[in-house]
């Protein structure tokens, strides 16, 4: 698996270099269509004592034209150095939190006295008497000035601080969410997560759970809400790629149905809030992607993960089981997408101890492997749960939850590991919205009295309701002109959205037939884009049980193209791969061509078959 590794840094090279050539290639003017909706809204004004106090927008502007961008850390400093000095700083302190929050995307996290060692904190040791403390030390005196100011100064620039941890001597600590609410719902962060594990592990039921609020009755009644079919209410067990959306107000608190703890499942389905009503109360909103379990619905997993662009994986494991089955094919598909995971263990009450202990150890084993090399943290304190969605991403970490969904244990430390995630759309490498529209088609359906409506991923550029675009390409390689007649956001109406988001596009006098998943919706040109029929990619094979020869066809998973594709050529020595080999490979689409692009990754299977590799080159 070391060579896994290598080869995973080859690709993030790979898909950097063609990223930074597509950005600097010139483009037609019609394809750089400007976006004159996305702007921040101006926030009202608030009387204070000293009378009007400029907005949020007022603010910014003035602060970003006067001055050049500072660093988080001097702003930072600036700001406590403010909030403890006399009323006359407040000026300054309102100014300095109007340009952290802008510059942070409307959301900061602001730890105000010592910072704690990371080391003892993760092992779940005493921190009180550990070296390596960072930070000013406060008394707790100042610690409580500091707070009851910044709560003040943040309303009035139209925001809300809410106290995440507060912890007094030996080292006063506290550490506040600043969270300004978004302008419009086209501009609501939003964080994608995909929700993987064996079957009956408890996928669903812990999205009941975490979604309603109510819990669990022990035989799967949270998770009849979240079902899409009626054979899946009756088996209990998912077969689709499910949705469900978690939204935070601007205080950090979830947004959940004011009625829970109802056994009848009509009721628990009609109590559940609706997606657009979430949509306009919230101020983050996290989008969980329910993937299937079971090893029949491996392709739909697959699919899942490929094609809705994760910010994170939770792999969910039960404490009676372990680690078996689907959970390793899972675990091993997100590792060699370079996901990050999320690792919860449920079912922890009706778990006896000595099992539990062996999960455990199970779980921490594989995740310190060289496959997986990860350093594994057990989350069992909120102040665990708020610096380890601070750096989990960035330094391998892997947390660990220990949940129930029937007594409640453990659910707070995943709401707020949730709620601090950073938003999909902030990963400005992968999602730019300067550069031409590409939009990516997830899902079709056909609406009555609207028609023909597609759901997938802004990959690039920006759109509004009204543009004129083509969609394509279909099986002759051509694209078709259509405009966007409306578009939603979370069920909620919406008139523009940008890179990052996953919009629902109704498309004008297109019939169902005509879109498939897949396909791409682009600004309309004189130059449509090429549809490729043969491609040239490098491929390490993960697992193979014999070889792989030319004419051998697999089924390709590159974002949201799905379609099996047969090798061509093999550029090997032997004319042929085993497991752990690597070659530069040339496939070809079977059925119909493709919108690919040099740079973006893929993964193709055939039963246990797996492979993972890059487009270099199109032919």
């Amino acid at each position: 698996m070391a060579t896994l590794q290598s080869f995973q840094a080859e690709i993030e090279d790979i898909c950097n270099r063609e990223l930074a050539k597509n950005r600097t290639h010139p483009q037609p003017d019609v394809l750089r269509k400007p976006h004159a909706d996305h702007k921040p809204a101006a926030k009202v004004k608030k009387k204070a004592v000293g009378g009007d106090v400029p907005t949020t927008s007022s603010v910014t502007a003035k602060v970003t034209r006067d001055e050049p961008t500072q660093d988080v850390t001097d702003i930072e400093r600036s700001l406590q150095s403010a909030l403890l000095s006399s009323s006359e700083g407040d000026t300054q302190a309102r100014d300095l939190i109007a340009v952290l929050l802008t510059q942070q995307g409307g959301e900061y996290l602001l730890r105000l006295g010592a910072r704690p060692p990371s080391a003892p904190l993760f092992a779940n040791e005493d921190i009180n008497n550990a070296d390596g403390w960072a930070g000013d030390e406060r008394t707790e005196a100042e610690i409580d000035m500091m707070t009851t100011r910044l709560s003040q100064l943040v309303e009035e620039v139209g925001g809300k601080a809410r106290v995440l941890i507060r912890e007094g001597k030996p080292h006063p600590r506290v550490s506040v969410l600043l969270r300004l609410p978004p302008p419009d719902v086209s501009l609501t962060p939003e964080v994608r997560c995909a929700v993987v594990g064996n079957v009956d592990s408890g996928k669903s039921t812990i999205l009941g759970v975490l979604t309603r609020g109510g819990l669990d009755d022990g035989r799967g009644l949270a998770r009849v809400a979240l079902f899409r079919h009626k054979h899946e209410i009756e088996s209990g067990r998912t077969s689709s790629v499910g949705m469900e959306i978690l939204g935070f107000d601007v205080s950090g608190a979830p947004i959940l149905p004011l009625s829970s703890g109802a056994i009848d499942h009509d009721v628990l389905r009609r109590e559940k809030l609706g997606w657009e009503e979430i949509s306009h109360r919230s101020a983050k909103i996290v989008t969980f992607i329910d993937l299937a379990g079971h090893e029949r619905y491996l392709k739909t997993t697959l699919y899942g993960l490929t094609s809705g662009a994760p910010s994170c994986v939770m792999l969910v494991i039960g404490a009676n089981a372990g680690v078996i089955g689907m959970s390793k094919e899972h675990l091993a598909v997100a590792l060699a997408l370079s996901v990050p995971i999320v690792v919860c263990i449920t079912k922890v009450d009706m778990t006896p101890p000595n099992k539990l202990e062996e999960t455990l150890s199970q779980v921490v084993k594989i995740l310190r492997s060289r496959g997986c090399r990860k350093n594994p943290v057990f989350v069992k304190s909120i102040e665990a749960a708020v610096e380890v969605s601070q750096t989990y991403a960035k330094e391998k970490i892997c947390p660990i939850f220990q949940v129930s969904n029937v007594t409640g244990m453990g659910l707070d430390f995943v709401r707020t590991f949730l709620n601090l995630l950073p938003a999909s759309e902030g990963d400005v490498d992968r999602f730019d919205a300067t550069q031409p529209l590409e939009f990516s088609v997830t899902d079709v359906w056909s609406v009555p009295y609207v028609g023909t409506v597609v759901n997938g991923l802004l990959n690039c550029g920006t759109i509004q309701k009204g543009d004129p675009v083509l969609f394509g390409p279909d099986s002759n390689g051509t694209y078709a002109p259509t405009v966007v007649k409306t578009m939603q956001r979370k069920r909620a109406d919406v008139t523009t959205a940008v890179a990052g988001q996953t919009v629902a596009l109704a498309l004008k006098h297109v019939p169902r037939v005509a879109v498939r998943k897949g396909m791409v919706i682009v600004h309309r040109s004189e130059v449509p884009p090429r549809a490729v029929r043969r491609f040239e990619g490098q491929v390490l094979i993960l697992y193979h049980n014999t070889t792989m020869q030319p004419n051998y066809q697999a089924m390709l998973h590159c974002g949201a193209v799905r379609q099996t594709v047969r090798i061509v050529s093999i550029d090997h020595p032997q004319n042929l791969l085993r497991t752990g080999d690597r070659a530069t490979v040339i496939f070809e689409f079977i059925a119909h061509p493709e919108f690919v692009k040099a740079g973006m990754k893929l993964l193709f299977r055939e039963g246990k078959t797996k492979g993972l590799g890059v487009i270099t080159r199109l032919l």
